[in-house]
């Protein structure tokens, strides 16, 4: 008897299940369809000396898929940046991206990893676009052995070679001349690789951009200067540093085109036509109109200089990820609920590379003088007490 009304509890709790089960096998996988899908820029492309390319850009839900996910995670990325700052487990100085993603989520799908990028300090999720990972963007934050600069350069220094991603840069404005000798290797190579050199709004009025512009220019080599205008040089409105702020202009010789950096399709298109036009006449300005939703560095609360109401205002109208997530639920390739699932695997992921970081190591006191001198020279020290240090020389 007992055995009875035990088989026949069972044979209710299979029935219960079976719902929650179908309900399980019904949720719906990403999508891989790579059917054409032809959407249109927000707005329109502005160019200076050249044509200006089309508003229509073809995708497909597999690439909507890859964008959504991509910027999601970067976002969340960016905000967990700010808590571990907060929690004063990364030191020094923090530059972060949340609001700039599509730049470069888009610039990535236009191009190859032969391509190469260079970047200011504002280059975690520059590091992600180009294959970096998460453990290797939050132990390099954190000062551990597994960063991708192996905890020595911290948030302005991430780098990435098999990429070709050259890094962030501390100096304003002076990764634009390194960038356009990149370019000159890859022409002297005959590579057919273009090299994408990017810089914000408060580097544009740099003298050493124009040298290196110039020089570009006269060479014909395959720059790509990209102004990355979140319309605020540390505390100041583009408005009053500089006399003329249509940067896509500014290469007066140079042909330059000015593109909506909220929209990652409008990032995509722009940086294939610019690309092409590299490789065959030179170099080529992008404007990307984009916004910061930080402040310039995690010491600027960024409220002083601009209102919240505009801040407000930018993430309800131009925000990157809601643009995506817009154009899936629009095409019905997924359900609200089922983009907040993919937004907890990420917050998951996110939060387990960070447990990750923690338990990683700091660098070894040994790699204290490591990739300063010429392999094989070295140092001696004389004590940590008289605090001396000598440079063998040859």
């Amino acid at each position: 008897m007992a055995l009875s009304r035990l088989a026949s509890s069972s044979s209710r709790s299979a029935d219960l299940l079976k719902p929650l089960c179908s309900a399980i096998s019904l949720r719906r996988p990403i999508s891989t369809d790579t059917t054409p899908i032809t959407v249109e820029t927000s707005v329109p492309f502005t160019s200076h000396q050249c044509d200006t390319p089309s508003r229509s850009v073809q995708t497909n839900a597999k690439e909507l898929f890859t964008f959504f996910r991509d910027m999601a995670l970067m976002r969340r990325m960016e905000i967990a940046a700010d808590s571990l700052y907060k929690a004063k487990l990364i030191r020094g100085f923090c530059h972060l991206y949340d609001g700039q993603e599509a730049v470069a989520v888009g610039m990535e799908a236009a191009i190859t990893k032969k391509d190469c990028i260079i970047t200011a300090y504002r280059d975690h999720c520059t590091f992600v676009s180009r294959g970096g990972t998460l453990l290797e963007v939050f132990a390099e934050l954190m000062g551990r052995q597994a960063g991708c600069s192996r905890g020595k350069g911290g948030s302005m220094h991430f780098y990435k070679k098999d990429s070709n991603f050259y890094g962030g840069h501390g100096i304003v404005g002076a990764q634009v001349p390194l960038g356009c000798g990149l370019a000159f290797a890859q022409k002297y190579s005959k590579d057919e690789a273009v090299t994408f050199a990017l810089y914000g709004d408060g580097a544009a009025n740099q003298g050493q951009l124009f040298e290196a512009l110039n020089i570009s220019a006269l060479w014909d080599l395959p720059a790509i200067l990209v102004c990355e205008n979140n319309h605020y040089g540390m505390g100041t409105a583009e408005w009053r540093a500089a006399k003329s702020p249509a940067y896509y202009k500014r290469g007066d010789y140079a042909p330059g085109l000015k593109v909506d950096g909220m929209d990652a399709f409008a990032v995509k298109q722009a940086c294939t036509f610019a690309k092409e036009h590299a490789l065959k006449n030179g170099p080529i300005i992008l404007e990307m109109d984009t916004y910061r939703y930080h402040g310039h560095s995690m010491s600027d609360p960024g409220s002083t200089y601009r209102t919240r109401d505009e801040i407000t205002g930018v993430r309800q109208e131009r925000d990157p990820v809601e643009r995506i997530r817009k154009l899936i639920l629009s095409h019905d390739l997924a359900t609200e609920k089922e983009l907040k699932d993919i937004e907890k695997e990420i917050r998951k992921e996110v939060d387990d590379a960070i447990a990750q970081a923690k338990e990683n190591p700091l660098p070894e006191s040994s790699e204290l003088f490591t990739n300063v001198y010429a392999k094989g020279l070295g140092v001696e020290s004389f004590g940590a007490d008289r605090k001396e240090v000598r440079a063998i020389l040859p």
